[in-house]
C-alpha cells in the first residue's frame, strides 16, 4: 500500500488465520484495516485518506499537501475454478486512484503489445470486424461475435507481449473476498440487534407461503388509505381556493414495517435492564455475539453456484477487545478460532491486547509503529524460540508492559538442558501446529535434572501451572524424583512429572526416536566418508540396551562420520528439524505436548 494515510509503503502483511495487528494508539492498526477495505471495494477514498507530502516550495519553504496518487495491492491465490479461465494461480490486485479521477481495479499481467488487442471481449461486432480487417485476419465459420473474437484472441497469443498493469476481468473482480467488519470502537447492540432482525424480517416477508395473504391485506389496507388520502386533498384544497389540483398516491407496503427493538437484559430473574443503563463491557459482548449471528460465519459462506467455489471472507476486527476482562478476551479469542477454522474465511485482528496477541502463531503478528509520523513495520525476522522472544519483547515494549508478561504466566515446562531447549520447541510446534509461545507455555533450561526439579517446587509453591520433564533414567541417579518426594515438593506425579521414555524402557529423549529416523538424518547430515557404506538403522539399534544410548551413537558418528555435530544437543536439534509431519514426533512428546496445551488453556 502507498499513499493511504500514514503508510507511505508498506508490503507483505499476511492475511492469516488469523493475522494479528499490534501497537500503539495511531501506529497505523486502522489505517491498514482500512486500506484493505479501499482494496477490496468497502471504502471510498477521501482526501482525508492520501498521505502527506512536503514539497519544498519557492525560497526552500516546506508546503504541506496531499500525494496525487494512492494504491494498496493484493496478491491472491486462485482456485481451480478460477484458474480453469486461463488465469495464473497467484495474481497481483490493485486498486489505485490518480488524482480526481474514478478508481481504477488492475491485475499485473503480461498482455499483447499492442493496445487493441487487450480488451476484445468488450468490443461489439462492428468494432470487431473492423479490427479483424485491419489486422488482415481470417475469422473461421460464419463470422460471429464468437468467431471473431477467437480469431483476435488467436493472434493476440502470437503477438508480441509486455508485463504491465491491466484492468482486471470482470469475472475476477466479483470473486474478490468480501469484507466483514466489527469495531470495538463504536458498534452499537441496539443497532445490531435492529439490523439483524430487520434482515430476519424481510426474509419472512419474502416467503411464498406468506407473499399471497400479504398481498391481499396490503390491497385492503391501500384501499382504505386511499379514502383517507382523498379526503385528505378536498381538506387542502378547500383551505388553499388557488390550488386547482391536489393528489396523493398512497403506497402501502409491509417490507419497510420493522422500526425498532427494545433490548433489555437481565441478570436476576423480573430484573430487566434497558441497554443504554447498563457497563460498556455487557455493551461490547452482546455487539459482538449479534454480529456473530448476523453474519453467520460458522456456517461457512454459502457458493455462488452448484459448481463454483465460495467466495472468501475477510473479517476484520478493530479493537475487538475494548472494555472486555481476560475472561471475555479468551471468548473473543474462541470466536475468532472457530472462524478461522472455515475454509474460506481469513481474519484479521487489529488489537492492544496481549490475551489476543500470546493466542496465535507470532508470525502471524504485524507490529506497527509510527517513525517521523510515518507507519513502519516489524515481522518476526528469525523463526526460532530465540527469535519469537525477541519479537515478543519489542511488542511488549511497544504496548507497555513488562518483560514478565512474556511468561503468560500460564504455563511453565521445567527441563534439564540446552539439548531439550533447543529440540522442545521443534518438536512442540510440529506436533501442535504453533509455537510455545503462542500456546502461553514458558520453557525453562535448568543445567540438569535437579535444576529443573527445583524450579518446578518453586512454581508449585508459587502456585503456578508448571510441568516438569526429564529422562527416565532421573529415577537411578537421585532419590528426590521418588514419587513420595515429588508429592512432598508439592507436585502431582501423575499430572506435572513426565519421565521420558519410561513408558517404553527407554532412559533418555534421544531413545524415543526410531533407528531409520537416526539413519536418515545421519546420510544427510553427517555422511560416512566415500566409499562407505550408508548409515543404516542397524548401526543406531546396535546400541540400545546400553547405559548410555545418545553418548554411543554421538561417538559413533564422530568415529566414523566425514562430519559430525559438535555435542548431543546440535544432534538431537538436527534430528528435530529433520523431522516432515506430526506423525514423526514420538507419541509420549506427543501426549505431552497436548497435555501441556490443555494446561496452559
Amino acid at each position: 500500500m502507498s499513499g493511504f494515510r500514514s503508510l507511505t509503503l508498506l508490503k507483505n502483511i499476511p492475511v492469516s488465520s488469523p493475522t494479528i495487528l499490534a501497537g500503539h494508539n495511531d501506529g497505523g492498526k486502522s489505517a491498514v484495516l482500512a486500506a484493505l477495505a479501499f482494496l477490496l471495494g468497502g471504502h471510498r477514498l477521501a482526501e482525508q485518506d492520501r498521505t502527506y507530502v512536503t514539497p519544498t516550495g519557492a525560497g526552500g519553504v516546506a508546503e504541506p499537501g496531499r500525494c496525487a496518487s494512492t494504491w494498496v495491492e493484493g496478491r491472491f491465490a486462485l482456485d481451480d475454478f478460477e484458474q480453469e479461465a486461463g488465469f495464473a494461480p497467484e495474481l497481483r490486485v490493485r486498486r489505485r486512484v490518480e488524482g480526481d479521477a474514478a478508481p481504477v481495479l488492475e491485475y499485473w499481467a503480461r498482455i499483447p503489445a499492442d493496445p487493441r488487442l487487450r480488451d476484445i471481449h468488450s468490443l461489439l461486432v462492428p468494432e470487431l470486424r473492423e479490427l479483424v480487417l485491419a489486422l488482415g485476419l481470417q475469422a473461421e465459420g460464419k463470422g460471429l461475435k464468437a468467431d471473431l473474437q477467437a480469431a483476435l484472441a488467436a493472434h493476440a497469443a502470437r503477438s508480441p507481449q509486455v508485463d504491465q498493469w491491466a484492468a482486471l476481468p470482470k469475472q475476477l473482480a466479483r470473486r474478490l473476498p468480501r469484507l466483514l467488519s466489527f469495531s470495538g470502537k463504536d458498534e452499537s447492540p441496539e443497532r445490531a440487534v435492529h439490523t439483524a432482525l430487520a434482515g430476519s424480517y424481510q426474509a419472512h416477508l419474502e416467503d411464498d407461503g406468506l407473499q399471497g395473504r400479504l398481498r391481499t391485506i396490503e390491497s385492503e389496507v391501500t384501499a382504505l388509505v386511499k379514502d383517507d388520502a382523498a379526503d385528505l386533498c378536498e381538506h387542502i384544497k378547500a383551505h388553499c381556493p388557488d390550488l386547482v389540483d391536489v393528489s396523493v398516491e398512497p403506497e402501502v407496503s409491509f417490507s419497510h414495517g420493522f422500526k425498532q427493538a427494545h433490548l433489555h437484559i437481565s441478570r436476576a430473574r423480573g430484573e430487566r435492564v434497558d441497554l443504554s443503563r447498563s457497563g460498556r463491557g455487557s455493551n461490547r459482548r452482546i455487539a459482538l455475539a449479534v454480529w456473530e449471528w448476523t453474519s453467520r460465519l460458522l456456517e461457512g459462506p454459502q457458493p455462488d453456484g452448484d459448481d463454483m467455489p465460495p467466495v472468501q471472507t475477510i473479517v476484520v476486527y478493530d479493537e475487538p477487545d475494548t472494555h472486555l476482562d481476560y475472561t471475555h478476551q479468551r471468548t473473543v479469542m474462541d470466536l475468532i478460532r472457530r472462524q478461522c477454522a472455515t475454509d474460506a474465511v481469513n481474519v484479521i485482528v487489529a488489537t492492544h491486547s496481549m490475551n489476543l496477541i500470546d493466542g496465535v502463531d507470532i508470525a502471524d503478528v504485524v507490529h506497527l509503529r509510527l517513525e517521523a509520523g510515518r507507519t513502519v513495520m516489524e515481522r518476526l525476522a528469525e523463526d526460532t524460540h530465540e527469535g519469537i522472544d525477541l519479537h515478543l519483547g519489542q511488542i511488549a515494549a511497544a504496548l507497555g508492559l513488562r518483560n514478565s508478561v512474556l511468561l503468560h504466566e500460564r504455563c511453565f515446562l521445567a527441563v534439564e538442558g540446552p539439548t531439550e531447549q533447543q529440540a522442545i520447541p521443534v518438536l512442540f510446534r510440529l506436533a501442535q501446529g504453533l509455537s510455545l509461545q503462542a500456546a502461553g507455555i514458558a520453557l525453562w533450561a535448568c543445567n540438569n535434572n535437579e535444576g529443573a526439579l527445583h524450579l518446578a517446587r518453586y512454581l508449585a509453591g508459587q502456585r503456578r501451572t508448571v510441568m516438569l520433564l526429564v529422562d527416565a533414567d532421573s529415577r537411578n541417579v537421585a532419590k528426590f524424583f521418588r514419587d513420595d518426594r515429588l508429592r512432598q515438593f508439592g507436585l502431582d506425579p501423575a499430572r506435572q512429572v513426565s519421565f521420558v521414555g519410561e513408558a517404553t524402557g527407554f532412559n533418555e529423549l534421544e531413545e524415543l526416536f526410531e533407528d531409520e529416523q537416526w539413519a536418515q538424518v545421519a546420510n544427510r547430515k553427517w555422511p560416512r566418508p566415500d566409499g562407505q557404506q550408508q548409515w543404516e538403522a542397524t548401526d543406531f539399534k546396535a546400541h540400545r540396551g546400553g547405559r548410555k544410548f545418545s553418548k554411543d551413537i554421538l561417538g559413533m558418528i564422530k568415529d566414523q562420520g566425514r562430519t559430525s555435530p559438535d555435542g548431543k544437543p546440535e544432534m538431537v536439534y538436527e534430528l528435530a528439524t529433520s523431522l516432515g509431519s506430526a506423525a514423526d514426533v514420538p507419541s509420549q512428546l506427543r501426549e505431552v505436548f497436548a497435555a501441556l496445551r490443555a494446561s496452559a488453556g
